[in-house]
């Protein structure tokens, strides 16, 4: 199963639209997970025209685009959800938009698990106090930062943001998650390659 990634679409606040260049990255996926960071949910009907979509993001009202600091100020949108965890192919999947780490006092960023040299079973017994149960693959966003690191046996996957890499006006990155009953295989698409 291919799993298109993406978060931090910050639309309509940092782009007018999702950049054509996610869907040439996203071609052939079976599915695609949103990990928060929407503000409009005409993303989630555009994503959705190229593989069914799961997202996560805060769901405080029902005010179709109306804006807060967290992203949309509802969405009304059985796509969406605070969290999501997700069976497929064998693996459990653990979907939020800021994951937050009791040990870490920071947001998870490319090398700062590794440089906090957790004991063993650390990292695992914190995501599992996240999502409830044990999950394989984490995918988050919020940080804007592109990240595939693998910990206690976790699979952590950030696919960064397509507009607004490292806080950066810019095309950014995407991610495609491959699972199969064997493992699991995870890359960061840069989206200028399809420019």
């Amino acid at each position: 199963m291919k799993i298109g990634i993406i978060s931090d679409t910050r639309i309509p606040g940092v782009a007018a639209e999702v950049p054509q260049e996610v869907a040439r990255a996203f071609e052939g996926v079976d599915m695609i997970l949103h990990a928060g960071g929407i503000q409009a949910s005409r993303v989630l009907d555009w994503l959705e025209q190229i593989a069914p979509v799961k997202a996560v993001g805060r769901i405080p009202g029902f005010q179709m685009e109306s804006r807060t600091p967290y992203g949309l100020e509802s969405m009304g949108d059985d796509r969406i959800a605070e969290q999501q965890v997700l069976q497929l192919e064998g693996h459990t999947i653990g979907v939020v938009n800021s994951l937050d780490l009791h040990q870490l006092n920071d947001d998870v960023m490319p090398g700062h698990i590794a440089a906090k040299h957790f004991p063993e079973g650390t990292i695992s017994s914190n995501v599992v106090s996240i999502f409830g149960t044990n999950v394989n693959v984490v995918v988050f966003g919020r940080t804007l930062e592109a990240m595939i690191e693998e910990h206690d046996g976790i699979l952590f996957v950030n696919p960064g943001s397509p507009t607004l890499p490292k806080n950066s006006m810019r095309l950014g990155q995407v991610a495609i998650l491959d699972l199969t009953a064997e493992g699991r295989e995870a890359k960061i698409i840069e989206l200028a390659t399809f420019s």
